[in-house]
């Protein structure tokens, strides 16, 4: 029998200038294959210690969640296989999709009941039968209820995380805090455990009031705005960031579903406006959108694992669709190399702004010296290695083995004569990476 599940630990994170930044996926995510239930279903049960540090693995700290008692869902559907696949899922991966959804169902809420115990051998062996030399047991247990809520994933390479599609994964502290006939069951854990079924549905958080929260991630700043948005009604699957006249979709930090990656209102700006899609995708509110500043604690990058932000509301509207452009992810460094093209110029220059072992961040400076006014632009830049690019912004970046092509997006093509703009990038791998070329039209 092994009840316990030790402390479940955040997507993985790149340390920056003692910070974190996390790495952002570039390829198409997957869906969940596991039907979402819609009626109350029954797993197997298990708990952990605690959110790993800093963030659990919705890319919030224990401390900021809105509730204590909190679970994790399964990262996998894979019966019999433990392997430790890619996270997020790509696309072509939605069959080993588990109700973890990459991330999408962080902060729900749950509603869970406790169900049978088990006589026999309950010990999560990959591929082996639940409860086995025994059975599952009614009790004076059974059907505690508490409302817990999405804050973690289950990815262990266990039976619990990858054989039982409903599993779930309780914190310690909450289980002697389920509730039958008006009282908490102060005794249910340990003597009375043993990785018992529940039952349990996706709810609305339960008597909701007030509105969201939304703070800052250790290593934010201008050119990485990484925020984490909590104190949800009902999930989020979207956030979308007003930048330079548009609405844009904001990337998911990994599969850290309740994290993304914004933009300023203007390039490299830190006065930021965002609306929050919900489970359902309709915008929070009715269109609500949020304002609000980078904090002066932030000014050169957020050194707390969360800077909670004070913000304004308004309301745009509901059926104004966001830019499907989405920011790039950040890479760099040295050389320049003109080309012309109706009278407009160009150079560009890289220049390493932050390195760490194993990756560093680049910004790149592309300069209008004709005479005339660009109306788009191209950089190409060639890695000495492998080296590859983790996430990008300002630009629209592709890669091709050691050759990396970056466009300017719809909002910054426009460059005066004389004028210049920037884009960004953080790449796995040493530096260096040299111009290759730039072109406007």
């Amino acid at each position: 029998m092994s009840p316990h599940r030790g402390i479940r630990r955040a997507v993985p994170v790149i340390a920056a200038a003692g910070a974190f930044l996390v790495v952002l996926a570039l390829q198409p995510t997957a869906r969940a294959t596991v039907p979402e239930p819609a009626a109350p279903v029954t797993g197997n049960a298990t708990y952990f210690d605690g959110l790993g540090s800093p963030y659990g693995g919705c890319g919030l700290p224990q401390a900021e969640l809105e509730t204590q008692n909190f679970v994790a869902l399964n990262v996998f559907d894979t019966p019999g296989d433990g392997t430790m696949y890619q996270r997020p899922l790509p696309a072509a991966q939605a069959a080993r999709m588990g109700l973890w959804n990459n991330g999408r169902n962080c902060g729900r809420w749950v509603r869970v009941r406790i169900g049978d115990y088990c006589t026999g051998v309950n010990d999560g062996a990959l591929g082996q039968p639940f409860c086995r030399n025994g059975a599952w047991t009614s009790d004076a247990y059974n059907d505690g209820t508490l409302d817990m809520l999405v804050a973690d994933s289950c990815g262990d390479p266990n039976g619990w995380c990858r054989d039982d599609p409903y599993h779930l994964d309780l914190s310690k502290d909450s289980l002697n805090r389920f509730v039958k006939n008006g009282a908490a069951m102060t005794d249910l854990y340990p003597s009375h455990w043993n990785n018992r079924h529940v039952s349990w549905q996706f709810i609305a958080a339960p008597a909701y009031t007030g509105d969201i929260r939304v703070g800052f991630l250790a290593g934010a700043q201008r050119w990485w705005p990484a925020i984490a948005v909590s104190r949800l009604p009902n999930g989020v699957h979207g956030v979308e960031y007003f930048a330079d006249g548009a609405w844009r979709t904001a990337a998911m930090n990994g599969d850290m579903g309740q994290s993304f990656v914004i933009g300023g209102t203007t390039s490299g700006g830190t006065s930021f406006r965002i609306r929050v899609r919900d489970v359902t995708d309709a915008l929070l509110f009715g269109g609500r959108e949020y304002a609000f500043s980078l904090p002066s604690a932030c000014s050169s990058q957020c050194g707390a694992p969360y800077t909670a932000v004070t913000y304004t509301t308004g309301t745009t509207s509901p059926s104004a669709s966001p830019s499907t452009s989405a920011s790039a992810s950040p890479s760099a460094s040295a050389s320049a190399s003109p080309s012309a093209s109706g009278g407009a110029t160009c150079t560009a220059s890289v220049a390493v702004t932050n390195s760490w072992s194993g990756g560093y961040q680049a910004d790149v400076t592309v300069r209008n010296t004709g005479t005339a006014p660009s109306t788009g632009w191209t950089v190409r830049l060639t890695f000495p290695g492998t080296q590859t690019v983790a996430s990008a912004w300002n630009a629209v970046v592709s890669q091709s083995g050691q050759q990396l092509t970056a466009t300017n997006q719809a909002y910054n093509g426009a460059v005066p004569a004389g004028g210049s703009t920037s884009w960004g990038m953080v790449v796995n791998g040493a530096p260096p990476v040299a111009v290759a070329g730039c072109a406007v039209r």
